[in-house]
């Protein structure tokens, strides 16, 4: 069975490390600092046999050529690297498109095209298999835990559009976003949705990890459309909200979605 492991980078990035245990091999996905995979991969043993990059941003994508330099000590052809292929990211030598299939270790990984956070965005999704139990979701910068990604690049219907396509995913899909921000974006949702017991909750939950050193991470579909106000922007009592905190009459979910983007960007 693959294993998905979180490689701490920065202040609170995860690199997720996918492992096949049979070959010692490992996939890293967004490695923005080559430092912590390096141990990582000593400290356990492991080879790199590919990267997937999900954007162009440097912390999710600095540490490729360091990790090239040292694969090159030991191995006998070039890594695979993985990405979207209207990127500015010179290292892709595997450029990727909407509908693009992969097979890793036996697996299939599937590419969506998700322009919101950057214009070059996409995401990997693995659907269950004897691999590994439960669908994967690797999202980068698109979705998080009781939030999105800003709008770097991207216009509010971009982002809608893309987190709309990645909520359709099946509900025990397991989403591995890029960030630790699950506690401050939870705060946020509160004030968007005092009443939803469901946000009160998990908020409750996540505390309890992250005062274990635990990550709040990965999260679920199923979570995410019950918590993540960005995904509820259909549902009368997130209009209802935006509407009073922006005084103004919220009649569409872009309408919706982008006042609630504006009012998490000032929080």
């Amino acid at each position: 069975m693959l294993t998905v492991h979180p490689i701490k980078a920065f202040s609170d990035n995860y690199i997720w490390c996918i492992e096949n245990p049979a070959t010692r091999q490992c996939v890293v996905v967004d490695p923005g600092d080559a430092k912590p995979v390096v141990k990582y991969m000593q400290d356990n043993h492991l080879t790199l046999h590919s990267i997937l990059v999900t954007h162009h941003h440097y912390d999710h994508t600095d540490g490729i050529d360091p990790l090239l330099k040292e694969a090159a000590k030991t191995a006998t052809s070039a890594i695979d690297v993985y990405g979207p292929a209207n990127s500015k990211i010179s290292q892709i030598n595997n450029p990727l498109t909407q509908g693009d299939e992969i097979s890793i270790f036996n697996t299939q990984f599937r590419v969506s095209e998700v322009p919101g956070h950057t214009l070059d965005h996409i995401s990997f999704f693995s659907p269950s298999d004897p691999q590994h139990k439960s669908p994967w979701l690797f999202c980068g910068d698109t979705l998080f835990s009781s939030g999105c990604g800003r709008l770097f690049e991207g216009s509010p219907k971009q982002m809608l559009t893309s987190l709309k396509a990645l909520a359709k995913h099946p509900t025990d899909t397991k989403v591995y976003c890029t960030h630790e921000y699950t506690l401050a974006n939870l705060a946020f949702s509160e004030a968007v949705a005092p009443h939803n017991q469901k946000i009160k909750d998990y908020a409750q939950s996540c505390q309890k990890k992250r005062v274990n050193g635990l990550p709040t991470l990965p999260t679920s579909i199923q979570t995410e459309l019950e918590i993540n106000p960005f995904l509820r922007c259909d549902k009368a009592e997130i209009k209802e909200s935006v509407s009073r905190h922006s005084n103004l009459e919220m009649l569409s979910e872009l309408e919706v979605f982008t006042a609630l983007r504006s009012w998490k960007d000032s929080f």
